[in-house]
C-alpha cells in the first residue's frame, strides 16, 4: 500500500528508524571522531570525522538525532546549532586538503532557530557551508536518512550526488510550519505534505535527487551492505571525473526543469 506524503513524514520521524550513528557503525571501519569548530564548542547534534570506506580514507558527517529521550535532548533532537554547521565545514575543509571524499548522512527537521543560534550566526553559517561545498575539489555524496528540513538539511546537501531513503522527506518547510503560514491552521498539516512536493519520488522527478534508496529490509546487514556498495562505487566513479566541479554546478543549476 502506497503511504500519503503526511505518512512519509511521520515514518522519518519514527524514534526507531537508523540515525546517522547508525549507519556510520555499520557501513565504515575505524572511524575516529572529530570534535570542534575552533570557535565556540562541539555540537552534539552533528558528527563527523575519519574513516574507511573498504579501505579509502573518507571523511564522514552525519546530523544525529538520537533514539531515546535523553539522546534526542544530549542531540538536540537533531537540530544543529551554528558550530555544529562550523564543524562540518572545518571537517570538509580538511577532507579537500588531504584528497578524502566526503559522505554526509542528513537528518534533521531543520537548523536550530533559538534565540542563541541567532545571535552565534546560524543564516552566516548555513550559507558559508553552501558557498564552500559548492566548490570542493572532492567528491560529496549526501545520502537523505530521515527528515530533510530546509537549510539546516541542504547545509550538509550540495553534493555531487544526493540520494533519499523511500520514506525520507525532504522540504523547504515542515507541514505543520507550512499550514501554519498558508491557512493558519497547524492541523491541515496533510495537505500541505501534499502540497510540498516532499516525498522521494517528487524529489527524483524534479531532479532534486539522483537515487531512492528501498526500505525493505532498513536496518538489517543486508541494507548496510548494499548502500556500502553503492557508495563505494559510487566514489570512485566521481573520483575519476575531471569535470567534478562543473557537473556539481550544473546539477544545481539544472534542478527543477524536469519537473516542468
Amino acid at each position: 500500500m502506497t503511504q500519503s506524503p503526511y505518512e512519509r513524514v511521520k515514518m522519518a520521524r519514527d524514534n526507531k528508524r537508523p540515525t546517522g550513528n547508525d549507519y556510520i557503525s555499520n557501513i565504515f571501519e575505524d572511524f575516529f571522531a572529530l570534535h570542534g569548530d575552533r570557535r565556540f564548542g562541539d555540537d552534539q547534534a552533528v558528527v563527523g570525522g575519519i574513516a574507511r570506506l573498504d579501505d579509502k580514507p573518507v571523511t564522514v558527517i552525519a546530523i544525529e538525532k538520537g533514539h531515546t529521550a535523553r539522546e534526542r535532548a544530549s542531540r538536540n533532537s537533531g537540530a544543529p546549532h551554528p558550530e555544529g554547521y562550523r564543524k562540518a565545514l572545518r571537517l570538509m575543509k580538511q577532507a579537500e586538503k588531504f584528497g578524502r571524499p566526503i559522505i554526509c548522512f542528513v537528518d534533521t527537521s531543520g537548523a536550530y532557530c533559538g534565540i542563541s543560534a541567532e545571535e552565534r550566526g546560524q543564516g552566516l553559517a548555513i550559507a558559508e557551508n553552501l558557498m564552500e561545498m559548492s566548490t570542493l575539489c572532492v567528491p560529496i555524496i549526501s545520502v537523505l536518512i530521515g527528515e530533510g528540513g530546509s537549510g539546516g538539511a541542504l547545509a550538509l546537501a550540495v553534493a555531487d550526488e544526493v540520494w533519499m531513503l523511500q520514506n525520507a522527506v525532504y522540504s523547504v518547510i515542515s507541514p505543520e510550519g507550512c499550514a501554519s503560514i498558508l491557512w493558519k491552521d497547524p492541523t491541515r498539516a496533510e495537505a500541505a505534505a501534499v502540497s510540498l512536493k516532499l516525498t522521494a519520488e517528487d524529489a527524483k522527478t524534479l531532479g532534486v535527487i539522483e537515487k531512492i534508496i528501498p526500505e525493505k529490509n532498513i536496518g538489517e546487514e543486508s541494507f548496510y551492505t548494499e548502500m556500502k556498495k553503492m557508495l563505494s562505487q559510487t566514489i570512485g566513479q566521481l573520483e575519476e571525473d575531471s569535470e567534478l566541479l562543473q557537473k556539481r554546478y550544473d546539477r544545481f543549476r539544472s534542478i527543477g526543469k524536469q519537473g516542468v
